[in-house]
């Protein structure tokens, strides 16, 4: 279990990531990629990204065990702005930092050794062997994680409509309440399903919730306690009963007044009884659009306790004028079923 331990200080200091963080995307997806769990969210996924990898990732997998720890390094708070500020943070990472972590690496591995063999060259900080580490992040982020930045995009801004809610209605501790349910809020004490024990005290400098689509089952937390804390988090995958290719019958329903008013409606977010009222029409009449909006990809939709929660996906934004040539066809990257992890 692990159990982060909060001041008030640190309440006032818990905050939301705005964006994905491309990095723990990235080292995240390469464990969904090697498990078999969650296939009908990452089981389509899993097979494209297959397909396009045609670079080496023994590298990766030196670095990223299939389970347990992996170096902190990897993901260093400047992933949040984009894959070159991330990977020159990589880059900067101190001789002595990367020796020590990569160290830990092999400690953790069967018959502990100092630094695993394929590694010894990196942690020695042979120039060659840096831009090689580069270069396989960036190759594999592209195969893996730039093709669906919209989706993760959609589902991670659908979860901080969420957490935002909370926030506005209960402050940071209602926030902090309104995690998925691995997270438990027991004050002063946020507790988490996790593989080890572990304590985790803020000492004051608070929080940074960053919801991940690539997390599954646990959170996850960096191991240097000296670190900026963040906690990385799974977002709930959203309800949709089948998602189609825009284009298709359920584009082309959109059509009408009514359905266009729902749709501007959403705005930054709202739940099915706020959409009917702002847009002028019955509960029932909300519902039905919201769900022709949401079969078409311009809508994704949360469920939060008793009531559901609609938020523009980044094509629905586009419709609106809201974001230039949007990509992506939905909220959520599965094509057949029900989407849940």
């Amino acid at each position: 279990m692990l159990r982060i331990h909060f001041t008030g200080n640190d309440l006032a200091g818990v905050r939301m990531a705005g964006r994905p963080d491309v990095l723990w995307e990235t080292i995240l997806s390469f464990h969904r990629l090697r498990d078999r769990r969650g296939p009908v969210v990452y089981g389509e996924w899993r097979s494209e990204t297959r397909t396009r990898l045609n670079g080496e990732t023994r590298l990766l997998a030196a670095l990223v065990p299939s389970r347990g720890y992996f170096p902190d390094f990897l993901t260093p708070a400047e992933g949040v702005g984009g894959l070159d500020e991330g990977l020159q943070a990589v880059r900067a990472t101190s001789p002595e930092r990367l020796r020590a972590e990569l160290a830990l690496l092999g400690a953790a591995r069967p018959g502990g050794r100092t630094v695993p063999h394929s590694l010894r060259e990196l942690a020695e900080g042979g120039a060659e062997s840096f831009s090689r580490l580069i270069g396989a992040l960036r190759s594999y982020h592209r195969a893996a994680v730039e093709p669906y930045l919209p989706h993760i995009r959609a589902r991670v801004e659908a979860d901080r409509a969420m957490r935002g809610r909370a926030l506005l209605d209960g402050g940071a501790e209602e926030l902090l309440a309104s995690l998925p349910r691995m997270l438990r809020w027991r004050a002063p004490v946020l507790e988490a399903d996790y593989p080890v024990d572990r304590d985790l005290h803020l000492d004051g400098r608070g929080l940074l919730l960053q919801p991940s689509y690539f997390c599954r089952g646990t959170p996850v937390v960096l191991r240097d306690p000296a670190l900026p804390p963040v906690l990385v988090y799974p977002i709930t995958h959203c309800e949709a009963p089948t998602v189609r290719e825009p284009g298709g019958s359920s584009l082309a329903k959109l059509v009408g007044t009514t359905r266009s008013a729902v749709l501007h409606a959403i705005g930054d977010g709202g739940t099915t009884s706020e959409l009917a009222r702002r847009a002028g029409v019955s509960l029932a009449s909300a519902s039905q659009h919201a769900g022709v909006l949401r079969e078409a990809g311009l809508v994704a939709t949360l469920r939060h306790g008793n009531a559901v929660l609609h938020t523009l996906t980044p094509l629905g934004a586009a419709l609106l004028g809201g974001a230039q040539g949007a990509p992506g066809t939905s909220p959520c990257y599965a094509r057949n079923g029900p989407v849940t992890s």
